[in-house]
């Protein structure tokens, strides 16, 4: 069996986290067992929900252990497998973790999907054809749930999750407005991704003045939110809801640090009748077959054209998330091992 190459949490972050919270260490892989399969990952995915697990404290998943290796979904090719439903050569997706072998049983559920390569790279099965584009059909489908000629608004609009986001939106035949950091990615979010209109809320220095923008770019006001930053960005949204509005958060990623994130006009959920819902896209694996086979389809029909940000090996795959909690990615955020 190989030597193996992990990243564990070492210590957990005091407020802003640090490459000095992670630890690369050497270990033997340990021998298969039956219903066991060895896999090297080619690629592992970096996401913003790491952050929060990173933390000693309640939240709708249990912390990331000190001294383990970190969470984290990877992709790769079977080396070995004791296990009669894979082979060696076969590619899977799995949640192998920053490594670079990772050893799975099998014979639980949904712990090693076999993909097919001939239409999607490998590296999408991360993002666009994976975990963040399903997180995306599912907060776009069923929780916003819109009709064509709806305007729907995502923020970051440019990573994993809200570039298929956009995708999704305009199959729907909706407006879809995107919030990103930066002119090269509201440009990319128009040009590329096909919003029709992306606000660079880095230009703005309050709620206000960003809600004022989204005034511009969505004159029949907002049907449908969906929530990766909160903030000031949600304040600014939450200006411009419809009644009737629907919300769907996804993730808070401007308050990971623990800072609170308080809400400036909470007034206006109550004045618009807004729904807004929370959701965990592991807990919906029932929709995940339906929401995989469109995105795979937009996908091999250049509807949906994701870009990725690779980072080169197991020891930069820190420093490469700390980037994606201060948005210096574009698109899905990668570690590439191979």
């Amino acid at each position: 069996m190989p030597t193996n190459h992990q990243i564990v949490l070492d210590n957990r972050p005091q407020g802003e986290a640090t490459v000095d919270n992670f630890k690369l260490v050497t270990t033997d892989t340990p021998a298969l067992k039956d219903g066991h399969v060895l896999v090297r990952h080619h690629f592992l995915s970096l996401d913003p929900y790491m952050r929060g697990r990173m933390n000693d404290s309640k939240s709708y998943a249990a912390s990331q252990a000190l001294g383990e290796v970190m969470i984290g979904g990877t992709v790769g090719e079977v080396v070995e497998s004791m296990h009669p439903k894979f082979k060696a050569g076969d590619q899977v997706v799995g949640m192998g973790g920053w490594q670079e072998f990772s050893v799975v049983d099998a014979n639980q559920v949904g712990a090693l999907r076999k993909v097919d390569t001939t239409h999607v790279p490998l590296s999408y099965y991360l993002g666009a054809v994976g975990m963040p584009g399903v997180t995306a059909w599912y907060g776009l489908v069923k929780l916003i749930n819109p009709k064509a000629g709806d305007t729907v608004v995502v923020s970051a609009a440019t990573g994993a999750v809200g570039s298929a986001f956009g995708a999704l939106a305009k199959a729907r035949g909706c407006r879809a407005v995107g919030i990103a950091g930066g002119p090269d990615k509201c440009k990319y979010a128009v040009e590329e991704l096909g919003f029709d209109a992306c606000i660079d809320y880095k230009l703005h220095k309050d709620a206000y003045s960003l809600a004022k923008a989204l005034k511009d770019v969505c004159p029949k006001g907002i049907d449908g939110y969906f929530e990766n930053v909160g903030g000031m960005v949600l304040d600014a949204v939450l200006l411009r809801m419809n009644a009737f509005g629907r919300i769907a958060v996804c993730g808070m990623i401007a308050g990971y640090d623990g800072a609170p994130l308080p809400l400036t006009n909470p007034a206006l959920i109550l004045v618009n009748r807004l729904k807004i819902e929370g959701f965990i896209v592991s807990e919906h694996m029932e929709i995940w077959p339906e929401a995989l086979t469109e995105l795979g389809t937009l996908v091999a029909t250049g509807k949906l054209r994701p870009r990725e940000t690779v980072a080169e090996g197991l020891a930069a795959a820190p420093e490469a998330f700390m980037g994606l909690l201060k948005g210096r990615n574009f698109g899905k955020q990668l570690v590439k091992l191979i």
